[in-house]
């Protein structure tokens, strides 16, 4: 496998094994809160130039995107179990921002298996501004114990972006990437009808 492949994927991969890892080294090691801040970093990171590189050298295939989807999701359940361990009555206090936040992922991969038999991967605006507010909320909560608000605002922001991508979902007929925004999954919709009619002809 040619190197410009090998960096996207390996990030992805990195990323996935961050999740896990920040889970045990929160439950079952000592390890220091600013430890983990640097691993929200670090994974944030590999989030933002996985992509970037990909797009660049040409290499992001529909099977980087949706291993690019899957491993956020590892990697912030990995985030979650951390906060539990170590700030749970933040989280208590919340509790049904984070259960709709939960049930409307699931949701939402579940539809997306049974109507595209995989993830979805849009990477929305929306998305791309909730990755960043969840890092900077679980930063803050984990390693300075401040600014709880922004995780009411990370888990409210998290689950109007889930709405969106249900709605994407529901809107195209086919399984589509980057999409950026609810406005533009409608112009897809559109167009389809006439896309279909144009293959008709030839």
């Amino acid at each position: 496998m040619h190197w410009r492949k090998i960096i996207p994927w390996s990030m992805v991969g990195f990323r996935a094994l961050l999740g896990p890892a920040m889970a045990g080294a929160a439950w079952g090691m000592t390890a220091p809160e600013s430890w983990l801040g640097a691993m929200i970093a670090a994974g944030l990171a590999s989030d933002v130039y996985d992509g970037i590189l990909a797009r660049r050298w040409q290499t992001d295939t529909s099977a980087l995107r949706v291993a690019d989807s899957a491993a956020d999701t590892v990697f912030y359940l990995g985030v979650l179990a951390a906060i539990v361990e170590r700030h749970w009555p933040a989280l208590h206090e919340r509790l049904w921002l984070l259960a709709a936040l939960l049930v409307l992922e699931a949701l939402r991969i579940l539809f997306d298996w049974m109507k595209f038999r995989r993830m979805a991967s849009y990477h929305s605006y929306a998305a791309k501004a909730w990755g960043l507010l969840l890092a900077a909320a679980t930063i803050a909560l984990l390693c300075f114990n401040r600014a709880p608000w922004l995780m009411t605002a990370a888990l409210v922001w998290g689950i109007l972006c889930d709405m969106e991508g249900l709605a994407m979902s529901a809107l195209l007929p086919h399984w589509t990437h980057d999409v950026k925004s609810l406005r533009r999954a409608l112009e897809l919709r559109r167009q389809f009808p006439a896309q279909v009619l144009q293959v008709n002809d030839q």
